[in-house]
């Protein structure tokens, strides 16, 4: 089944076509939540903001070039994919995350697209504390591996924030539509230019999962660049090496990277505060992300992993 993805007169409620051999029927749909986390133990709410940009950053890599629309050879996600993730504080659950790659394809601007949306709550005492149900998601090319819509939609205590971004590649310009927090109608436009073959973080999340790591060796530096919350990031991203890492669903062979990161407040000092672990196999599936704070350490595991491309 394939589907025609627009958008109504704000630009804001994503509305698709339900192919069938008798009839074509449109369904309206709302989207959208990711997460930053509990407002439990100060501000942990920050750092779970931050290792989960960085989760999703890390794969934010942008191929310089003259060609508009790059082709990627993706070998390693399809359709149907989901993978599910414990965040803890040591031995506390504080959230949990899914990660899904809709079962159909999407027509976005004309082009072929993968759904991808990545949710998340907090759990247990954190979820008492301070809710969260978040959305990140991405319209996300199939051939270029380019984000064509992204959007977030926060809903943190009574905080929240909806917002949409439209990405021309043709023109290298990223239009932000800020919406209104209850109705989620369009309150604020407004373009910025961006570097050829940006990316957004849950695309540039699975462009990480592309990436050949045969051709890269320990100490090797991959660029980043990244269009998030209306600005341009350029991140490193450094080979640390290999490691048989044990998780929920099994020993598993993987790529150690580290981030580099800008100077804050909420990471420890000293060499790779931030260690992310990506399995060293043909499905790529980001396994576990450890963060070094100054009062103890974040991560984000793998706990269970569906459909699999190979």
């Amino acid at each position: 089944m394939y589907r025609k993805e627009r958008s109504d007169a704000n630009g804001i409620e994503d509305i698709y076509v339900r192919i069938n051999k008798n009839r074509i029927q449109y369904i309206s749909f709302a989207r959208f939540f990711l997460l930053r986390s509990s407002k439990n133990v100060g501000s942990m709410k920050k750092y779970f903001l931050i290792l989960i940009g960085i989760a999703l950053f890390c794969g934010a890599f942008q191929y310089a070039g003259p060609v508009a629309y790059r082709r990627i050879d993706n070998n390693s996600f399809s359709t149907g994919e989901v993978l599910k993730y414990r965040i803890h504080y040591g031995l506390i659950n504080a959230a949990e995350a899914i990660m899904q790659v809709h079962d159909e394809y999407y027509d976005v601007s004309g082009r072929p697209c993968y759904k991808i949306d990545v949710y998340g709550n907090t759990v247990g005492l954190a979820d008492i504390l301070y809710s969260v149900r978040d959305n990140f998601g991405a319209y996300v090319d199939t051939t270029s591996i380019l984000p064509m819509r992204s959007y977030r939609y926060i809903q943190e205590g009574k905080y929240r924030k909806n917002e949409v971004v439209n990405f021309d590649h043709d023109n290298d310009v990223a239009t932000v539509l800020k919406l209104d927090k209850k109705t989620r109608k369009v309150q604020k436009k407004e373009r910025f230019t961006v570097p050829d073959n940006v990316v957004d973080i849950v695309g540039g999340y699975y462009f990480l999962r592309t990436l050949d790591y045969s051709n890269y060796e320990v100490g090797d530096v991959i660029p980043v660049e990244g269009f998030f919350d209306e600005e341009v990031y350029n991140i490193e991203i450094k080979i640390i090496g290999k490691e048989l890492l044990r998780t929920k669903v099994g020993d598993i062979n993987s790529i150690v990277v580290a981030p580099s990161l800008p100077e804050n407040d909420f990471f420890e000092n000293g060499k790779d505060p931030v260690l992310v672990w990506i399995s060293n196999d043909s499905n790529k599936v980001p396994l576990k992300i450890k963060a070094k704070l100054a009062i103890g350490a974040i991560e984000i595991d793998i706990k269970e992993m569906q459909n699999l491309r190979n």
